[in-house]
């Protein structure tokens, strides 16, 4: 998200991708952060969950989601480092 401003970033970028992931089997909580030229989306889920599954299952809602964001943004999962996987953008 080069050039925007965090609150841009939030508005173009955090918001669908939150809004996106609501709803997942399993989901605990999304959590966001949006900075200049960066929004990052945690999606959280209960313990137990087959991370692969969970990956899966956000791989999806993010091709889902992509119409929605600005062109040229790029949308990428982060590898599983604790456990849990994370959108950056």
């Amino acid at each position: 998200a080069p050039g925007y401003s965090p609150l841009e970033a939030e508005q173009r970028l955090t918001v669908p991708i939150e809004t996106a992931m609501g709803g997942l089997p399993g989901l605990d909580y999304v959590r966001s952060l949006s900075r200049y030229g960066l929004a990052q989306v945690t999606v959280v889920f209960k313990d137990g969950k087959d991370i692969y599954f969970a990956r899966q299952l956000i791989g999806e809602r993010l091709q889902e989601v992509r119409d929605q964001l600005p062109p040229g943004v790029s949308v990428e999962m982060g590898p599983i480092a604790t456990g849990l996987g994370e959108i950056f953008m």
